[in-house]
C-alpha cells in the first residue's frame, strides 16, 4: 500500500477518517492525499487556478472568498503535529464532490480511500442515501467508511461476509493485506436467510475449501441465521466486537452474488464498525 485517498469536509467525521488513515498509512509506509472540493453546481471538477465567473461578479467574490477560506483549512489539517508521521498532500478541487473523487482516483491511482460517514455538507451528500452506491460500488478502489472513531486503532477481528464466489479472489486479497498490517483473524460469515438456506454442515465444508484456496490464515468459519443479509452481517459483527467488516460488491440482488450493491450500501449506512468495501469484477 503506497497511497491513501482521504476526502475531508472538515467536520468531525472526516477527521475520524483522517486519523484512521494516519494510522494505517504509518504502519505500511504510505502517504496520504487528503481531498477537499468546493461544491458548485456543475457536473465535474477542476482544479483550483484562479477561475472565477466572469459573468457574475458576486459569485466570482464568493467562490474567491471560500477557495482562500479552504486552502487555510487545508493547510492547517496537512501541517498539523498529530499527523506528522506521515507525508500528506493536500488537494483541492472545485465542482462535484463525486467527480472530484474519481479524477484524484484516475490521476492518484490510490491503493484505498477512507471516508467519514457523518459530514456535513459535501461528504454526507456523497456517502448518505442515494449516492452511497456511487462511492461504495464504483470508486474502482477499496473504500473504508467510518461512523464513528474505533473503539480500538487495531483490526483485530475482522469479518469478512462471503458468499464464496471465484469472483472475489481480488478481494480476498485486499483483505489479506489489511489481515497482514494488523495481524487480525478473519472471521469469515455466511448469512442465512428464510429466502436463501443452507445447511451449516455444506456452508462450512464450502467455506474451507474457498479459503484455504485463496490462502486464507488464520480465519473462523461462521453461519449466522438472519431474517436478512444486510441486518445478518451488522448483527454478527456486534456480537463478536468485530473491529472491521469487510465485504466484495458487484451485483445488485441476492447473497449469492457476493453481496449486492443494495445490501453493502445498508451495512455502510447502518453498521456502527468500519465497513471496508470494494467492487469485484465478473
Amino acid at each position: 500500500m503506497k497511497n491513501i485517498l482521504i476526502p475531508t469536509d472538515f467536520s468531525k467525521a472526516s477527521i475520524i477518517a483522517l486519523e484512521a488513515g494516519v494510522d494505517m498509512a504509518s504502519r505500511v509506509g504510505a502517504s496520504i492525499t487528503l481531498l477537499h472540493v468546493i461544491e458548485e453546481s456543475t457536473p465535474e471538477s477542476y482544479s483550483i487556478v484562479g477561475q472565477g465567473h466572469p459573468n457574475d461578479p458576486e459569485q466570482t467574490h464568493f467562490t474567491m472568498e471560500l477557495i482562500r477560506k479552504s486552502r487555510r483549512q487545508l493547510e492547517k489539517l496537512v501541517t498539523d503535529p498529530r499527523f506528522a508521521a506521515v507525508e500528506i498532500n493536500g488537494e483541492l478541487r472545485i465542482g462535484n464532490p463525486y467527480h472530484g473523487m474519481r479524477t484524484i482516483i484516475t490521476e492518484h491511482q490510490p491503493d484505498l480511500v477512507v471516508m467519514g460517514t457523518r459530514g456535513h455538507s459535501d461528504l454526507e451528500e456523497m456517502i448518505i442515501g442515494s449516492n452511497t452506491e456511487r462511492v461504495v460500488r464504483h470508486m474502482g478502489c477499496p473504500v473504508l467508511t467510518l461512523h464513528r472513531k474505533p473503539a480500538d486503532s487495531d483490526f483485530k477481528d475482522i469479518v469478512y461476509a462471503t458468499s464464496m464466489s471465484e469472483d472475489e479472489e481480488e478481494f480476498v486479497q485486499v483483505v489479506k493485506r489489511i489481515q497482514k498490517i494488523y495481524d487480525s483473524t478473519i472471521q469469515l460469515v455466511r448469512i442465512n436467510t428464510p429466502a436463501d438456506f443452507q445447511r451449516d454442515r455444506s456452508v462450512k465444508e464450502y467455506m474451507e475449501k474457498f479459503a484455504k484456496k485463496l490462502g486464507l490464515k488464520k480465519y473462523t468459519m461462521n453461519v449466522f441465521n438472519d431474517l436478512n443479509a444486510e441486518e445478518g452481517i451488522v448483527y454478527f459483527a456486534e456480537s463478536i466486537k468485530a473491529d472491521l467488516i469487510c465485504m466484495a460488491t458487484h451485483g445488485r440482488t441476492g447473497f449469492a452474488h457476493v453481496l449486492a450493491g443494495s445490501i453493502a450500501e445498508d451495512v455502510v449506512n447502518h453498521s456502527r464498525r468500519p465497513v471496508l468495501t470494494c467492487v469485484i469484477k465478473k
